[in-house]
């Protein structure tokens, strides 16, 4: 609860009235400071009445790209019985207030507000709770509450078109390494026939031997699989423009298209990030393009050799794409140490002065200005 300054006033006032009033024995001054005094109290029982508002809220699309429109529908309800609602609210979207009308509001009915959420950057727009201001009708006392929940709304990095995406790697028992375009059927275990197999997978020298139909279970050893690996860090993106890093909204751009054209083609992906998510407190995402979505920069230097370290030691895919800043080259030594574990290595650095020197640690590297820039040059570079 909160007096106005016009309340500070008048109980200032009330104060010094009684004082005065018993100190000289002036009942007029006594009765004008109770007056005064009771009528910051009438106005703080005023403000202090708490309506009974229900929220809904509904967002229209909750997820979109970057760029994209995208609004919010905010829906409040009288549930009193008995008293109009006559207040002032607002509801937060990101950082922006936007009000709503709720005058003379009266029981049981509801009013609805649809305004448009701000997508021109990638993040997760924070919407809500609504704020809702009880003032007396003096303009004495003045108390906010909030109503309902917050929303997010997911705002993607755009993605550009891919042309191609990696083949898979098929590694032969004496160290070949081929190119495997949609993968292969490699035999895995027998079991039982059930209603609905071909005849033509049935083992029958197993099936002659057990005394029943035993069926050869096959499974795709050689299926392409891709790292993005999202570099993070806030000292591989240097250069801020108005507080952004635009190297890193390229960079995750990049990542987006990457990992929508795998999901076109049915290819498994993961996405890794070089320093830490966001932290659990936030809204919690769903997919990887949420996971972008909410991608922040750290400050975690070391954490590079971390990642590369379980890169090469659990082998993940076969094609690790790494995308930074033009302070992440200094890094690429670990990057190239890869190799070994994965057969394509593809290193894409946006937002650099210069271009980064040929044969930097033996990978393809991609100079972009921005994600459609890497998106354009996919195909002149790819080596699958």
């Amino acid at each position: 609860m909160g007096i106005t300054a016009r309340g500070v006033g008048l109980l200032v006032a009330a104060v010094v009235l009684l004082g005065a009033g018993f100190r000289f024995a002036y009942p007029e001054l006594t009765l004008l400071g109770a007056a005064a005094g009771a009528a910051v109290g009438y106005a703080a029982l005023t403000a202090a009445w708490r309506p009974r508002l229900v929220v809904a809220r509904r967002a229209d699309p909750d997820r979109v790209s970057r760029g994209e429109p995208a609004s919010m529908t905010l829906t409040v309800r009288n549930a009193g019985r008995l008293r109009s609602a006559n207040l002032l609210a607002e509801d937060r979207c990101g950082s922006r207030a936007v009000p709503v009308p709720l005058l003379r509001l009266r029981p049981g009915r509801d009013t609805e507000v649809r305004y448009d959420v701000p997508t021109d950057r990638r993040g997760v727009v924070a919407v809500g709770p609504l704020r809702v201001t009880r003032r007396d009708p003096l303009g004495l006392v003045a108390l906010a509450r909030p109503y309902g929940e917050t929303a997010p709304v997911w705002v993607h990095p755009r993605i550009h078109p891919l042309s191609a995406v990696p083949t898979g790697a098929g590694r032969s028992l004496d160290g070949r390494i081929d190119g495997v375009p949609h993968g292969s059927i490699t035999f895995d275990s027998l079991r039982e026939y059930v209603v609905g197999d071909e005849l033509r997978r049935v083992h029958w020298r197993t099936s002659a031997r057990v005394g029943e139909l035993m069926v050869r279970e096959n499974v795709d050893t050689s299926l392409p699989s891709l790292v993005v690996l999202l570099d993070n860090r806030a000292a591989a993106h240097p250069h801020r423009t108005g507080g952004v890093a635009e190297s890193f909204e390229s960079a995750c751009e990049a990542a987006a298209s990457v990992v929508a054209a795998a999901h076109r083609a049915d290819l498994p992906v993961l996405l890794l990030l070089v320093g830490p998510e966001p932290s659990e407190d936030g809204p919690a995402g769903v997919g990887p393009l949420d996971r972008l979505a909410a991608a922040d920069l750290s400050d975690s230097d070391d954490a590079l050799r971390a990642v590369t370290t379980r890169l090469r030691q659990e082998r993940l895919g076969d094609t690790l794409i790494f995308l930074t800043g033009p302070g992440g080259r200094d890094g690429l030594g670990h990057v190239g140490a890869l190799r070994g574990a994965y057969p394509s290595v593809v290193v894409g650095v946006f937002g650099a002065a210069e271009p980064t020197p040929a044969g930097t640690a033996g990978l393809v590297v991609v100079d972009a200005a921005d994600g459609a820039q890497f998106a354009a040059e996919w195909d002149g570079v790819r080596r699958w």
